[in-house]
Parts: C-alpha cells; sequence; structure tokens
C-alpha cells in the first residue's frame, strides 16, 4: 500500500505493536525526518508536466523533481507527478502552497511528497506555475526536462501550433521577458552599468560611454526578451515578425517556464 521497502515495513509495524495506522503515520514521519535531512542535496532530476484545459484559458505546470535519473524515470514516480498536475489543473491554485494542501489519498499533496521521500530515499520537491490567457499553448520537452506555458491574446484553434512553436522557442532560448517593456528595470540599470564599465575597460572616450552601453542593452534585449528574439525555426525574422505574419494583432500575453536543474 505505501510502495517502502519490505524491511521498513516491517519495522515500522515492530514499532507501532502491529497497529497497521499508526505503522503508515511513522513510515511518514521516517519521510519528514530524511526530508531534512537531506535538505543540504540537490534535486536535479525529475519530470515535468505542462498541461492545458479543455477550452485552452488555463494551463499549470508541475514539477516534481529528485536526486537521480533512476528515480525520475520511474513509471510510478511520473505518474505520481501527473496526478499532482491533473490536481493542479482541476483545482487551479493560486500558489504552491495552495497546491501542496490539494487533498490526495487522504492526505494533501505535500504530506504525499514527504512520505515519498521516506519511501524512495531521496529529496523530493515540488515546483508550481499557472498561466491564464484567451489561448494558452503547452509544451513539454523531450523526457519531461521542461515544461512551458505560452499565453495568446487571441483564442482561435488555427493559432494552437503557432503558440507551441512560441513555447518551443521559450525552451530552448530562455527569454526572461516576453519585451523589453516587461524587464525588470534593475536588471535594465544592471546591464546599462555592465555595458559603460565594459566601454571604459577598452579605453572608450567617456562621452561615448553611454551611447555603447545603450547598445548592448538593446542587444541584450534582441537576445532575452522573446517577442525580440530571432525565431528559432526561421532565423529571418523574430518571434514577434512570425506572429504578426499570421495574424497583425498575434501576441504573446505571458509565458511560464520550468525546466529542471
Amino acid at each position: 500500500m505505501t510502495g517502502a521497502g519490505m524491511m521498513d515495513c516491517k519495522k515500522a509495524l515492530a514499532e507501532a505493536e502491529g497497529d497497521f495506522d499508526k505503522a503508515i503515520e511513522i513510515l511518514r514521519k521516517k519521510g519528514q525526518k530524511l526530508s531534512s535531512k537531506r535538505a543540504d542535496r540537490e534535486a536535479k532530476e525529475g519530470v515535468v508536466i505542462a498541461q492545458v484545459s479543455d477550452d485552452k484559458t488555463r494551463g499549470i505546470i508541475v514539477k516534481l523533481s529528485c536526486e537521480t535519473d533512476f528515480v525520475a524515470k520511474n513509471q510510478d514516480f511520473i505518474d505520481l507527478a501527473r496526478k499532482f498536475a491533473d490536481i493542479a489543473l482541476e483545482k487551479f491554485p493560486a500558489t504552491l502552497e495552495e497546491l501542496r494542501n490539494q487533498p490526495f489519498d487522504g492526505i494533501t499533496i505535500g504530506e504525499k511528497v514527504t512520505e515519498q521521500i521516506g519511501i524512495i530515499g531521496e529529496k523530493l520537491e515540488l515546483s508550481y506555475e499557472r498561466l491564464e490567457a484567451p489561448m494558452v499553448c503547452p509544451y513539454i520537452h523531450m523526457g519531461y526536462r521542461a515544461g512551458v506555458l505560452v499565453g495568446l491574446n487571441k483564442a482561435d484553434d488555427k493559432y494552437y501550433e503557432a503558440g507551441r512553436d512560441v513555447a518551443m522557442q521559450v525552451a530552448a532560448m530562455r527569454p526572461i521577458a516576453v519585451d523589453k517593456d516587461d524587464v525588470d528595470p534593475a536588471v535594465i540599470e544592471k546591464e546599462i552599468e555592465i555595458g559603460k564599465e565594459q566601454a571604459r575597460q577598452q579605453g572608450k572616450p567617456e562621452q561615448i560611454v553611454e551611447k555603447i552601453a545603450m547598445g548592448k542593452l538593446n542587444k541584450f534585449f534582441k537576445e532575452n526578451t522573446l517577442l525580440n528574439q530571432q525565431f528559432v525555426k526561421d532565423g529571418s525574422m523574430t518571434v514577434r515578425d512570425y506572429l504578426k505574419s499570421l495574424d497583425p494583432e498575434l501576441t504573446v500575453t505571458g509565458f511560464k517556464h520550468i525546466e529542471l536543474g
């Protein structure tokens, strides 16, 4: 029932003096102890699931990470991540904490994760993102290694594959924002300072340092904001150009990206 090893079950039953429910509780507590012991370990493997609702207006990404590839490729582990994703899509919780508090087999998802730590013997971590838009398009990278959601401003099925292409773009090129106006001002300020310092180190006159820094900033925007990136399927155009070639008003409203590592 628990999936724990036979000897672990035997020890738990002995400790519980044959009380079945108490033995399960002991196994779960063991998971909690193991969780704290392994807190400093890195959970870089795992499974990432991206799903959208039937009407394509809502999407979720759930990552269940573990320490080893051996666990990540176990079908029971993959199925557990899928069950968590199904609940996330149905309930659409606003935060990871709300997802962890969702009911699951008589306990909560958070408690199930802790229980599995005791059973599997590895550090496990749960991550979660969600997205709403007129149309949400999902992409799961090969081997469940990354999940992406892209929101489009038009709910027309003829744009669904285009949305998936853009989601693949996010997985491949890892943009930090949709457009330059969405970039954190602190990041912009930091990039300008880096540009200025590089120009000074190259011996450029102070009166053109600012201009050089702004040029480097524009390059940063082209490389790191989704709509301004070169489209991976056609390097002759940007992602913005690609979407406009399908519909002059078509654009991305937002994206979410979770990957292993």
